[in-house]
């Protein structure tokens, strides 16, 4: 189990790194069109930060071991952040990533649970909670 544990956060660390990539290269017109109107910074801005973000993250996962269960909770955390520019994307019927339909932006929205759930499992991090209790 470990090995699956292990497989599964360098895997998620991996995918949080090149999505980051992305928002700084090849993706930044996409993913500025998932930043909600509301937020008081402009969507370029959210964009590389949020890119820049990402790759720290997906590197604290894979070499941050010490600290993975740490690494898991701010990664849980990040996911929840950005989940408003998901529901905003699907709320507004904005294209992006292929996500044409609002049943497609509807269905993207129940990925990301699993993306917590995935951070949360993978370092450690749920299973640190229920030993403390």
């Amino acid at each position: 189990m470990r090995f699956v544990k292990g497989f599964a956060r360098v895997t998620l660390g991996i995918a949080l790194g090149y999505a980051g990539f992305t928002h700084l290269t090849s993706s930044r017109l996409e993913f500025q069109a998932q930043v909600p109107n509301w937020v008081p910074f402009s969507a370029d801005f959210v964009v590389l930060a949020s890119g820049v973000v990402e790759i720290v993250l997906g590197l604290a996962l894979v070499f941050l071991v010490k600290y993975q269960v740490q690494v898991g909770w701010v990664v849980a955390a990040f996911f929840v952040a950005i989940f408003p520019g998901n529901i905003s994307q699907y709320v507004n019927g904005i294209d992006a990533f292929g996500l044409d339909t609002d049943r497609a932006r509807l269905v993207r929205l129940f990925f990301q649970p699993l993306l917590v759930a995935w951070a949360l499992w993978a370092t450690g991090a749920w299973r640190a909670v229920r030993r403390a209790r």
